[in-house]
């Protein structure tokens, strides 16, 4: 009977970490990515919280408010998927895989890498398409173009096509790309 904790350690030893040009690059950007996302969360709250406190305390709510923290809101969140993309944090069906021999869980993960990198260049140009048909339009008592809420879509997408391509790459030389909070 072999201890599962050496199991483990061997199927690590077996995946050298990522060195390549593109990992290199891709985390760093992430870790940048993370950082915003946190730091737009806790604008999020304050700014939530200065609505509360100005509907409550101050009986004269702020219009710009809302607003504002929806257009963070989806900064925050599609800058989190790309990172989520990266550090393997999205959701997958990793318990189906880790079933299935090496040969074929590897042909299956590139499938799946290949996919994301699909839909996050979907998302990218579907961004630009629909921030393009907006562009002279203004956000209602913010006074910023509308265009903005489709900045992230963009830049997630282009994000998400950058760490899938990174993913591939590891997967075909036999690596593992290490995640951004390492």
């Amino acid at each position: 009977m072999t201890d599962p904790h050496v199991a483990d350690h061997e199927l690590d030893v077996a995946a050298r970490p990522s060195t390549g040009l593109l990992s290199r690059i891709n985390a760093p950007v992430a870790r940048a990515g993370m950082y915003l996302s946190v730091t737009g969360l806790l604008v999020i709250v304050t700014i939530v919280f200065y609505q509360v406190f100005g509907r409550y305390v101050l009986n004269s709510s702020p219009t710009w408010t809302e607003n504002l923290a929806l257009v963070l809101i989806l900064y925050v969140t599609l800058i989190g998927a790309a990172v989520g993309v990266r550090d393997a944090g999205h959701i997958g069906m990793d318990s189906l895989l880790v079933m299935l021999p090496d040969h074929a869980r590897e042909k299956i993960e590139l499938v799946i890498h290949v996919l994301v990198a699909g839909f996050g260049l979907a998302m990218a140009y579907n961004g630009w398409i629909l921030g393009a048909s907006v562009g002279t339009v203004k956000i209602p008592n913010l006074g910023l173009p509308e265009v903005i809420r489709y900045v992230p879509l963009i830049a997630s997408g282009v994000l998400i096509v950058s760490f899938s391509i990174e993913h591939i790459i590891a997967l075909l030389r036999g690596e593992e790309v290490v995640p951004s909070w390492n």
